[in-house]
């Protein structure tokens, strides 16, 4: 058997993917066993952990592989792209503008923007924070592609001609749109762009080099060590992933880090290094009916770009994306959790629990 059969025939093997690396120890313990079973489960290439308690990393660990063609291990300094979790920094980079006072999530958007439809002046900077607004969809629905192909600014001039999808603030609906808003809002008040912005307000504190060196546009670019995505069929083959997210959707996604930058980010949230405070920023936007609208049951409330976990048990805060990577932080219990995976339907969401029951005594939900 030559050598490229020989790798043709391994990569037949999910087991061999995901037991390539077992985290960085020799002798794995039971949290690495736990994920090396959830990653065969799953068909999970590469994941990557960090865990913080009482404001300290605690653990991390990296696990199978980040480029399945070229059998590259996951290692601490492979960056992930984070996809939709960039939502999370820009609300972080709308709270640093209000507590500057040069803008108020509360405003309509009308007061920040002139040249937009008139039914959409009177929309607030919360609403499409949240994701309430009722404006209609920028993305056609094919994963990133825009409602005019290949054209960002012919999709931006179509959307501004489509009805409303309801009236605003009465369903949860998740809307890129709103974020394009968001960043031509921020770039009306900050100079060289968001993607400055936030690099220089939210990277350099928190040391975030390596994320502030893959940048915005890791799809478009070389992106040194960067894992691959990928998606997994019903014929149990691996597709590659691949999309552009241009300017006006950067806001929304784009970026990519390690669980270990990410982890040291939420310990700046948490000591409030970055804001004033998070109250506002992990507050649940409330419905005309007084109630909080997101994904699911569990994922049951939308904060200003964070997800919230309202539940009787370990309530949490956190930031997904692509369904391939998670951020959470249980603030009763003072634990946060960063799992990352280059697999899209991956959804670290649905055994993100599991993890963080290693680190909290007598977790029950």
């Amino acid at each position: 058997m030559d050598l490229t059969n020989k790798f043709k025939h391994l990569f037949k093997t999910v087991g061999w993917v995901v037991t390539l690396l077992v985290a960085a120890s020799t002798q794995a313990d039971e949290l690495d066993k736990q994920l090396q079973q959830i990653m065969t489960e799953r068909h999970i290439p590469g994941l990557q952990l960090a865990v913080v308690k009482d404001g300290v990393i605690i653990r991390t660990g990296n696990y199978g592989v980040s480029n399945i063609q070229h059998g590259v291990a996951v290692k601490a300094d492979t960056v992930f792209p984070i996809n939709s979790m960039t939502k999370a920094f820009t609300g972080v980079a709308l709270m640093q503008l209000q507590e500057k006072g040069v803008l108020n999530i509360n405003d309509t958007i009308g007061k920040h923007l002139s040249k937009l439809p008139e039914k959409w002046k009177s929309l607030t900077i919360k609403q499409l924070m949240t994701h309430t607004s009722g404006l209609p969809h920028i993305l056609s629905g094919r994963l990133v592609d825009m409602i005019v192909h290949a054209d960002p600014q012919a999709a931006w001039q179509k959307v501004q001609t489509l009805p409303m999808q309801f009236e605003p603030g009465s369903q949860f609906s998740y809307n890129q749109t709103g974020y394009a808003l968001i960043g031509k809002i921020i770039d009306k008040y900050v100079k060289d762009g968001f993607p400055a912005f936030i690099a220089d307000n939210q990277f350099k504190p928190t040391g975030m080099k390596l994320t502030a060196a893959a940048g915005f546009d890791y799809l478009e670019y070389v992106v040194p060590n960067q894992a691959a995505q990928y998606f997994y069929t019903n014929e149990q083959k691996y597709r590659n992933f691949y999309g552009e997210f241009p300017y006006i959707l950067r806001t929304a996604a784009g970026m990519s880090s390690t669980a270990t930058e990410l982890a040291k980010y939420l310990i700046a949230l948490q000591a409030d290094k970055l804001l004033k405070s998070t109250e506002i920023l992990w507050t649940p936007a409330r419905l005309n009916n007084g109630k909080t609208g997101g994904f699911n049951n569990m994922e049951n409330g939308y904060a200003i770009g964070w997800q919230i976990i309202d539940r009787p048990n370990h309530k949490a805060v956190s930031a997904s994306g692509g369904n391939a990577v998670t951020m959470i932080y249980y603030p009763e219990d003072k634990v946060s959790v960063v799992v990352l995976t280059n697999l899209i339907g991956g959804l670290p969401i649905q055994f993100v629990d599991k993890i963080a029951a290693h680190f909290i005594d007598g977790f029950k939900l």
